[in-house]
């Protein structure tokens, strides 16, 4: 049997590799996704004070860090058993709209882009971001930096700094706005606006205007059949920061919707010994393996997933794309898993439309920032939608505040069964016995797992038993003379 080895995969945070299996034909036999990171955040979180965890998880992830910022406010909150004031609660969100627009917009032109803006076979030296600034003209790469960093300044003014963050206290904030300020962070977010506008207009031009593309997101090998999983209002609409978790089945019915301290009712976790990272699923349905269907408890949580399991979006003009998007797709639920990259698009609409109202909300300037702390420290769940999923942050403390254990379960690791099932039924399709697949078909590949926008940084957290070690001592010519493994 033939392997063929992706290491290391391109375009992601983090590191992974990917082992093709081809049989005695040529055909792919099997796909594995390894992930070689060992991360022991929730370890690290034992034996600190509860109120310092949501700094601490910060440095989890460059990329991510608002969200676990975010996710770990709420379980303190949860674990003093007190919610932030009104004020307070605008200025989380109105910081974690900064957060998905700086992120939305990193992932479709560095990350995404290349693949539909280049082009997917292009010269690996053409297809990145600098490739996209080629095709797209220069004034453009100079307005992605510019809105990425309009949505960092807003960041760093309200938590302290864009990614080491100390935004967050129990039951409130550690800062407000004055006046100034909030016509400071309305200006910039008309701007993210009018960017988030043009961005949905480059995917109307470069890949909803090329037939290709379009036919390749519908009827090529970028489909999976699973349950979606979102973060919902009241109304079931989507929404980032708070809400209960919603999950629907292939045909858009729901299965559950859960509040946060009610997920151990709803989620399970297993490990697989391939991979560092976990695999949630739906407990109710159970492990049946990585199948689809509605027998199998595997799901995606996901900007598709998020969109898939509301009934809208709770701002116009993203409403008026999230209805445009199904109604080209075919209707609710769609399970084409390169229409993420769309779904991403309405996001970014919606999360800017969101930072300019909150922007210019006459509460945003309030002086009560903080509900006072009156009961004693217990156990708490805090969940709110990275983008890369659903992040769930769950803290155990004794009397004193003191944790005794955490479990974090990170949007990518959602993920982790249906990035599996992607990149095998990809690669069965697209590699052909007796064809020695190219650069540009191992891209094609890849193309599978850079849909979800991983973060594996972020995803690798504990790992049961020991880390397996091998070390090999070498000779000056080279000769491996000892070997040592765990």
């Amino acid at each position: 049997m033939k392997r063929i080895t992706i290491d290391p995969i391109t375009r992601l945070e983090g590191h992974g590799k990917i082992e093709i299996f081809l049989n005695d034909a040529g055909g792919v036999d099997n796909v594995y996704f390894q992930i070689p990171e060992l991360r022991g955040f929730e370890t690290f979180c034992e034996g600190r004070p509860v109120e310092e965890l949501p700094q601490i998880v910060t440095k989890i992830c460059g990329v991510c860090p608002g969200c676990h910022h975010m996710a770990s406010g709420k379980a303190v909150d949860a674990v003093f058993g007190v919610q932030p004031t009104p004020t307070a609660r605008k200025l989380r969100e109105l910081f974690y709209a900064a957060h998905y627009v700086h992120s939305h917009i990193a992932h479709f032109y560095a990350l995404a882009a290349p693949d539909f803006v280049v082009g997917p076979t292009a010269d690996p030296a053409k297809r990145n971001v600098i490739g996209v600034i080629e095709a797209v003209g220069a004034a453009v790469g100079t307005e992605v930096l510019k809105h990425r960093r309009y949505a960092q300044e807003i960041q760093k003014l309200l938590g302290g700094h864009q990614t080491h963050v100390v935004m967050n206290l129990p039951g409130g904030v550690s800062r407000g706005l004055n006046e100034e300020e909030r016509k400071g962070i309305e200006e910039k977010a008309k701007s993210c606006l009018e960017f988030a506008k043009f961005s949905i207009k480059i995917f109307n031009d470069v890949v909803l205007a090329n037939k290709t593309y379009v036919d390749i997101i519908l009827n090529g090998p970028y489909s999976l059949n699973l349950y979606s999983m979102g973060l919902v209002d009241e109304n079931n609409l989507v929404n980032f920061y708070d809400g209960k978790v919603r999950v629907v089945d292939q045909e858009g019915k729901e299965h559950c919707k859960y509040a946060p301290n009610e997920y151990r009712d709803w989620i399970e976790e297993r490990v697989e010994p391939w991979s560092y990272l976990k695999f949630p699923y739906l407990k109710q349905i159970g492990w049946k393996g990585f199948v689809e269907g509605p027998d199998s408890g595997v799901y995606q949580a996901t900007p598709l997933g998020r969109l898939n399991a509301s009934d809208g979006m709770a701002t116009p003009l993203a409403q008026e794309e999230y209805e445009r998007m199904y109604a080209t797709l075919g209707g609710s639920p769609v399970h084409a898993t390169l229409a993420m990259h769309w779904a991403r698009l309405v996001e970014l609409l919606y999360a800017a439309e969101h930072l300019l109202a909150l922007s210019q909300d006459e509460e945003i300037c309030g002086d009560d920032l903080r509900t006072p702390l009156t009961n004693t420290p217990r156990e708490g769940v805090g969940i709110v939608e990275a983008q890369r999923g659903t992040l769930t942050h769950h803290y155990w403390t004794d009397s004193n505040g003191i944790v005794e254990k955490a479990n974090i379960i990170v949007g990518t690791t959602n993920n982790h069964a249906a990035i599996c099932m992607s990149l095998k039924k990809a690669a069965q399709a697209l590699i052909k016995e007796g064809t020695p697949p190219d650069q540009g078909v191992l891209n094609m590949v890849e193309m599978a797992f850079r849909a979800y926008d991983p973060c594996f940084s972020c995803a690798t957290h504990s790992l049961p038993g020991h880390m397996p070690l091998e070390v090999n001592f070498h000779a000056p010519d080279g000769d491996i003379v000892r070997s040592v493994r765990r």
